[in-house]
């Protein structure tokens, strides 16, 4: 998605040593011994160009897509992806054994105080009484005291309803790229690589980007936006599909294929992508989340695509 609007878009594609040069990163980063300084160089390499912060993203999300998958089953992926061998067996080993975080890593789902793992969904009651619904691979730490109802989004994506408090606490979401205000409504927060949504259902929130002690957006019923550190993003209309998967779906609009197998890649363990040739075709439809395989055997018949898949951890789909 693009951060100033929130629409699907293809991003600019990482080459080959874009690829190779996250992956060497990615291991150094990980390295015992790595220093201040390096950390410095990496962020520094990664918001050099586009193209490196798009092959850093695609690293991330093989952290969970080849996450304790078998190596013979993993290494035909990195090695499309023109991973040398010797660089692929050294990123496996790390994924495999649940490397240790840093800044932006995903932690273990053991360290929240609620969370899901991939494809699964959940719906809480918090103790004011508010309903919190958690999205695929979500982690969340509830805060809540004298002064205030704090929801922290460490990972994923909530949907909140709610309730009236007696001691008329706040009620907010805090991302690390700010914080939504809950003004008495029904809300949908996710985050995402680089920046987070908001898509208000029900009467309206406030956001305010961490970075600008000024800057106040207020979010109103049927309205959505994307915030960064410093910005948020123009309004727009919030679409059905925001909070579809409340109800077991994933409705696209005129998607491309590469982005819907992306999404779909949410709440499914292993690599689900497609050829670059047929990453264009657009799809439209509701489908259900209970029943990936399903809705992955029936896009043939809809696309000119057939299905390759090595084993239940590996399904690409190239042009019939």
């Amino acid at each position: 998605m693009h951060p100033a609007d929130g629409r699907l878009t293809p991003p600019r594609l990482p080459g080959t040593a874009d690829l190779q040069a996250a992956v060497q990163w990615y291991l150094l980063l990980h390295d015992a011994e790595v220093s201040t300084e390096q950390r410095q160089e990496w962020q520094r390499w990664l918001h050099e160009r586009p193209e490196h912060a798009s092959a850093w993203a695609r690293i991330e999300r093989l952290q969970k897509q080849l996450h304790g998958i078998p190596q013979d089953v993993a290494m035909p992926v990195l090695s499309q992806m023109g991973i040398p061998r010797r660089h692929g067996l050294k990123l496996l080993l790390l994924l495999g054994a649940g490397a240790a975080t840093f800044d932006g890593y995903r932690a273990s789902p053991y360290s929240a105080d609620f969370a899901t793992r991939t494809g699964e969904r959940r719906k809480v009651i918090l103790a004011d009484g508010s309903s919190l619904e958690l999205n695929t691979d979500t982690r969340v730490d509830i805060a809540f005291d004298d002064h205030q109802r704090l929801i922290q989004l460490r990972q994923g994506e909530i949907f909140i309803s709610t309730a009236g408090d007696a001691w008329a606490r706040p009620l907010s979401v805090q991302t690390p790229h700010g914080r939504v205000l809950a003004l008495g409504t029904r809300f949908d927060v996710r985050l995402q690589q680089g920046f987070s949504t908001v898509s208000v259902q029900a009467h309206a929130v406030e956001v305010r980007p961490r970075g600008s002690a000024t800057l106040v957006q207020r979010v109103t019923e049927g309205q959505a936006l994307t915030f960064t550190n410093e910005d948020v993003g123009p309004l727009r209309a919030a679409g059905v599909e925001t909070s579809a998967w409340t109800r077991g779906l994933l409705v696209a609009i005129d998607w491309r294929l590469d982005d819907f197998l992306q999404e779909l890649s949410r709440y499914r363990p292993g690599y689900l992508g497609c050829s670059d040739d047929v990453g264009g075709l657009r799809i439209s439809g509701a489908f259900r989340l209970d029943d990936i395989d399903g809705v992955l055997a029936n896009l043939p018949v809809s696309l000119p695509v057939r299905l390759r898949g090595f084993s239940r951890y590996w399904t690409r789909f190239e042009r019939a």
